[in-house]
């Protein structure tokens, strides 16, 4: 069971963070859905290596909960916060919530957040989410008041072959087919530089290239928020969910899968349930191209975690599928 904090009477979460971007974007995502519903109080803690948390483990003890408000919950994401999130708990106690499916047993964890891509079959408390959280703000449609649509190109990857002279000609013929539209495109690291070199030779009147090197970290949210569709390389999958979450019609830019990755399969499943729609030089992605409304994962994970660790549910295994 979970209390809110005896002093302030807020749920006090302690965040642990490995310093990579995309796995504190997810944990941020869950926190602030928390933060819609009640008072919370996070506090960010940067872990180091995973080896020591492992220690930490076995000695009882972890350093960087002295002098902190007792947590509530423990959340992290990424291996390198495993071992200190177990060792956070045994010396301080709180809720354990991993938000992956960890390599280690997952019953070491209070819940797990498993993709369903990762198809789970253990015994642990998970929730499957549709595909990982992010921290993205689901936008109402009356705010997007923008024609613009927004093209986000990835890169060479484990799961997909980067087929650069196709990429090229799909954004070419999309762009060129819609003139009464302006293109928006941004990069990502993965990006090789002539990709980018390639494209602006091309000198598409209604394109502008926007590489990852002139945004800050908050561009791609503040852009989802106001346009109404956008495209993506299949490679990018965390823009996918990202774009999804923002509330826009999303089409995919096409890349061959390598082998049948869970990465491929969750894209494959995307494009099953009508969520995403691949491009095609007919058009026909034209009658697909629509919003999911409703799409927001770290709302739909946070209020099953909260009422999963009231006092009415304590003791229960959590077991929660995608449909």
């Amino acid at each position: 069971m979970i209390s809110q904090n005896r002093s302030n009477n807020a749920l006090v979460v302690w965040r642990l963070l490995d310093g990579k971007p995309g796995h504190e974007h997810q944990s941020l995502g869950l926190v602030n859905a928390m933060q819609q519903r009640l008072a919370v109080q996070v506090v960010d803690i940067a872990v180091g290596r995973s080896g020591a948390g492992w220690l930490y483990l076995a000695a009882g003890v972890w350093p960087a909960g002295k002098q902190l408000p007792q947590p509530d919950m423990i959340v992290g994401a990424g291996h390198a916060t495993h071992g200190h999130m177990l060792a956070a708990k045994r010396a301080y106690g709180g809720k354990t919530v991993c938000m992956m499916q960890p390599s280690l047993p997952a019953e070491l964890f209070d819940v797990c957040l498993i993709p369903e891509h990762d198809q789970y079959r253990g015994f642990s408390s998970f929730i499957e989410t549709r595909g990982v959280i992010n921290h993205i703000q689901p936008a109402a449609a009356q705010s997007k008041d923008s024609d613009d649509v927004l093209i986000m190109i990835g890169g060479p990857s484990k799961h997909f072959e980067w087929d650069e002279l196709g990429v090229i000609a799909q954004v070419y013929d999309l762009v060129r087919k819609h003139t009464d539209v302006h293109f928006i495109l941004t990069t990502s690291r993965r990006t090789p530089a002539s990709f980018v070199s390639a494209m602006q030779r091309v000198r598409l009147a209604n394109l502008t290239i926007i590489p990852i090197a002139d945004t800050d970290k908050d561009w791609v949210q503040t852009t989802l928020a106001r346009v109404s569709s956008a495209w993506v390389t299949e490679d990018s999958v965390s823009m996918v969910y990202e774009a999804l979450t923002a509330q826009v019609a999303v089409g995919l830019i096409n890349l061959p899968a390598q082998g049948n990755s869970r990465v491929s399969r969750g894209i494959a499943t995307l494009i099953d349930r009508q969520l995403v729609t691949r491009y095609d030089p007919y058009g026909l992605y034209r009658q697909y191209m629509r919003p999911v409304l409703g799409f927001n994962e770290a709302g739909r994970c946070c209020d099953a975690l909260l009422a999963h660790f009231s006092q009415s549910s304590a003791g229960r295994r959590l077991v929660s599928r995608l449909t």
